[in-house]
């Protein structure tokens, strides 16, 4: 390109004290090359604007050096860059400033999911699907190790079999939603939309039950239910979301009191190895426990702004179920008995979890072992020779062991690896002219922000070092958060003032009695979480009545 308006050369070399400059293309500068870049730039109006004589000027203010355009291109360049990886930030409001405001920014602008026309549900977008899918990867196979088999049964339940159970279907009537018609014809009877499929397993155990030659029955499946919630957020709580239902049926009590505990064992060893997300276990308060149960224990954990989520639970539901749906079988001395069940679940709850763990004022944070992309490669200065062909290269390397991408986007490298960090790849390589010719790269870690520099050749093991570390070290980060926000009451005084000032969760003795659950909710808006299998003698009397105290319990506010 040319520009008619351009003196001629020797126009410009009247100034002694400066250096003759000819078009973008054409620089007598070295320096000076012209990148595609560079020469939008010159298009645009940039060079003109800075070079006087190109406006027919002949005012020595208007003459510039060289080097002079050169170091107001880089820092205008410098100052475009930083702008768009602080708009990046920006978009994601403090956590420290709105932790909710914080949550609803991370989910959408990480693209993991979003809203819908339909009030209260979600669609979850790729990215968001990509890491349950690995949940549902990394749990599958823990079930199936255990003897788990999955099935599917129906979404619709017949409002007669829901009524079987009183008190399951009063612990869960306010969250039904029903059919009434099909079509344009009314239904004989509602259908209900599974909010949990507790009764539809038992009509089907019913009929499939009929020896002790037939047990156990260790079934789970992979869907989606339907609870009427009147307060929505994305994962934590939707009226549609999807889990996992795991519902078994064994011959004695002991049997499935076993299965009950080995269950929640397998989702804290999941929670903690895989989500890098440190739990209590315990068992639910009889007011906390699930509608039909006889005994719930779950898996709780304390996010980073000390609420503590359900994280998982599995019940004991002991023969009221069997002896509702009249589920029995012939023992071995040919005698009817009823069976024993149990059910258990993980909902996509536990993405939120995740992301309220370990996220930070840049976006997500993920765990190596569950995030989609595990390394993400950051070409710079990827339209000179050879670097995007070598970061492929290295891609194809890293790909037979680690989930990984090129991001060959047309962004500038800043924006880049804001992006990168907002996403929470746990690594970021960089890679670019320079590093191609001395032969290494950059590694960043998305948890530390840490940058190390090492040969090309180690990278494989390098990456799958640091990641090993990085998995290990979260862990033990949120640990650390969770008992530095673990605290101790001994009285009804000590109890308020720690909630009132203090965020996270509580130890306090408890005496047994509802009445002081009702209590303590009603004045602080706090809820027992469980009593831990772990037990502590904190103290002898109840924190809130001052009776004698049965049980040490974790209370704490709860999404």
């Amino acid at each position: 390109m040319t520009d008619d308006r351009k003196p001629p050369l020797e126009s410009c070399a009247r100034r002694n004290s400066l250096q003759a400059v000819g078009t973008a293309k054409h620089s007598v500068e070295p320096a000076l090359t012209v990148s595609e870049q560079d020469t939008y730039l010159y298009q645009s109006g940039w060079y003109r604007r800075v070079i006087g004589p190109f406006f027919g000027s002949d005012d020595p203010a208007f003459f510039v050096s060289v080097d002079r355009i050169k170091s107001s291109y880089l820092q205008k360049k410098k100052r475009r860059e930083k702008m768009a990886d602080k708009k990046m930030v920006e978009a994601i409001t403090s956590m420290e400033e709105d932790f909710a405001q914080w949550y609803t920014d991370v989910v959408k602008k990480a693209e993991l999911c979003d809203y819908t026309s339909v009030k209260g549900c979600m669609v979850i977008k790729p990215a968001g699907y990509a890491i349950w899918e690995l949940i549902q990867k990394e749990l599958d196979a823990r079930f199936k190790e255990t003897g788990v088999q999955n099935v599917y049964l129906p979404m619709f339940i017949p409002e007669s079999l829901l009524d079987k159970e009183k008190d399951h279907v009063e612990g869960f009537a306010p969250e039904v939603a029903w059919v009434t018609h099909g079509g344009l014809n009314e239904l004989p009877e509602r259908l209900c939309v599974r909010p949990t499929s507790e009764t539809l397993f038992c009509d089907f155990y019913k009929n499939d039950i009929h020896s002790y030659r037939d047990l156990p029955k260790v079934y789970n499946q992979w869907c989606s239910v339907v609870r009427w919630e009147k307060e929505t957020r994305p994962f934590l709580r939707s009226r549609e979301f999807l889990w996992q239902e795991g519902h078994t049926a064994h011959a004695t009590e002991e049997e499935a009191e076993a299965r009950t505990i080995q269950m929640l064992n397998v989702y804290a060893n999941f929670l903690e190895e895989v989500l890098a997300i440190p739990v209590i276990k315990g068992q639910k308060t009889e007011k906390e426990k699930f509608a039909g149960a006889v005994a719930t224990y779950t898996v709780e954990a304390l996010m980073h702004d000390g609420k503590a989520l359900q994280s998982g639970t599995s019940h004991n539901f002991g023969d009221g179920f069997a002896k509702a749906f009249g589920i029995q079988f012939a023992d071995k001395d040919n005698t009817l008995k009823y069976v024993h069940q149990t059910s258990w679940g993980m909902t996509t709850r536990v993405i939120g979890a995740m992301i309220m763990v370990h996220g930070d004022n840049e976006g997500l944070v993920m765990p190596p072992r569950i995030a989609p992309i595990q390394i993400c490669i950051v070409p710079v200065m990827q339209k000179k020779e050879g670097v995007l062909d070598k970061a492929y290269e290295l891609r194809d390397r890293l790909a037979k062991d680690f989930r990984v991408k090129v991001d060959d986007s047309d962004k500038t490298p800043g924006f880049k690896f804001a992006e990168a960090e907002m996403r929470g790849y746990p690594i970021r390589v960089e890679i670019g002219p320079k590093d191609i010719e001395a032969g290494k790269c950059v590694i960043c870690r998305r948890d530390t922000r840490e940058k190390i520099e090492f040969a090309l050749e180690d990278l494989e093991a390098k990456a799958a070092e640091i990641l090993d570390t990085m998995q290990k070290e979260m862990l033990e980060r949120a640990r650390a958060h969770r008992d530095s926000h673990t605290y101790v009451a001994h009285n009804m005084e000590e109890f308020e003032k720690i909630f009132n000032e203090k965020s996270g969760f509580v130890k306090a003795m408890w005496c047994g009695c509802q009445e002081c659950e009702d209590k303590i909710k009603e004045k602080l808006a706090v809820t027992s979480r469980c009593m831990p299998f772990e037990q502590e003698q904190i103290a002898d009397t109840c924190v809130c009545c001052g009776k004698p105290a049965k049980k040490m319990v974790y209370w704490g506010r709860a999404y």
